[in-house]
């Protein structure tokens, strides 16, 4: 097999988990305000105390994985990005502190329940941001410190904000009972209409702007290939909102909602492949050379195997309902 085009999937399996597991505890954060009691509050923080930090970890491993094996992907998105980085990365650490301080704090918990907002909503934008200039386009290391910065990348930032929110409100009615349960449902389908709104907005901005995306789609028959994603993405839109109506389904509109960011995901590497910086380098200008590449498999055959292992572990051991906000399980 091409091992510059295994490694190009192996990142896509990162990024792929790390939005997903990661995006309900973010997505958590920014719910945060439609959640005002501090029993409500505890019960979502609960929720998730035995996996924030572990779904980090993808995270950490994509990072390696384009560090190692796409140098040079690397090196052009970091330096036209540094500034975007830097700030999420301030986000989490903010929102870290928060999650640890709260529950040991009294008189200050309102604060840290602010930091857990903030930190959880600015490391979001900025991950949508940093997607949304790698879409449209980035002139590696040829930008000033705000060029990131347009009106397309600014819409993916809340955008992905109002996904991870929709993620966050199926995983409570997962976890929950009552009226966190009733109220998450509530806010979900509200979130529901706004996602497939946005998806529509980004999708067709997307083919406005970049020509090579456009021809990938409606090149030949590619639209016809390419039509499922559209329509799945439309039918798991529609079942997730019925899913959440009334007495909501408890573990079905989990689901579906990751079923959303999978064809969504599928939909942007259909669009850019086999590009890792649009316009500029594909996946093979951007590899490693190969004996670094098959230096590197030893570790990810011993490494990503265990990572999987004890991640399924984990969701394993804590799954069902959060029944005490105290003791969590």
């Amino acid at each position: 097999m091409d091992l510059a085009l295994f490694y190009y999937l192996l990142l896509g399996f990162a990024v792929l988990m790390y939005v997903v597991l990661d995006g309900f505890d973010l997505g958590l954060g920014i719910l945060y305000p439609w959640f005002k009691s501090e029993g409500e509050r505890d019960h979502m923080m609960r929720s998730i105390s035995h996996v924030w930090d572990g779904n980090e970890t993808w995270l950490v491993f994509g990072g390696v994985v384009l560090f190692a094996a796409f140098p040079a992907a690397y090196a052009g998105i970091l330096s036209t990005m540094y500034t975007p980085i830097i700030i999420m990365l301030i986000g989490l650490i903010f929102r870290g502190v928060a999650f640890e301080y709260r529950f040991k704090s009294h008189r200050s918990k309102s604060l840290w329940d602010w930091a857990f907002f903030l930190g959880s909503a600015v490391a979001t934008f900025c991950q949508g941001t940093i997607l949304g200039a790698v879409v449209q386009g980035v002139e590696a290391g040829e930008q000033g410190a705000l060029d990131w910065l347009t009106p397309f990348s600014a819409f993916t930032g809340f955008a992905l904000m109002a996904a991870y929110a929709l993620l966050a409100c199926c995983y409570l009615v997962m976890k929950s009972r009552g009226d966190i349960m009733a109220r998450a449902a509530h806010l979900g389908r509200k979130l529901v209409v706004t996602v497939m709104v946005i998806l529509v907005i980004v999708s067709l901005w997307t083919l406005y702007t970049n020509t090579e995306v456009r021809a990938r789609w409606f090149d030949g028959i590619n639209f016809i290939l390419l039509l499922p994603l559209p329509l799945l993405s439309a039918l798991f839109g529609w079942l997730l909102f019925r899913d959440l109506d009334g007495e909501p389904h408890e573990t079905r509109p989990f689901w579906l909602a990751v079923g959303l960011f999978v064809l969504g995901f599928g939909g942007l590497v259909v669009g850019l492949f086999p590009y890792l910086i649009p316009h500029q380098l594909t996946l093979w200008q951007a590899s490693a050379p190969e004996s670094s590449l098959k230096f590197l498999l030893p570790g990810i055959f011993i490494f990503l195997p265990l990572i999987c292992a004890y991640t399924l572990w984990g969701y394993r051991i804590f799954s069902g309902k959060v029944e005490d906000f105290e003791e969590g399980y």
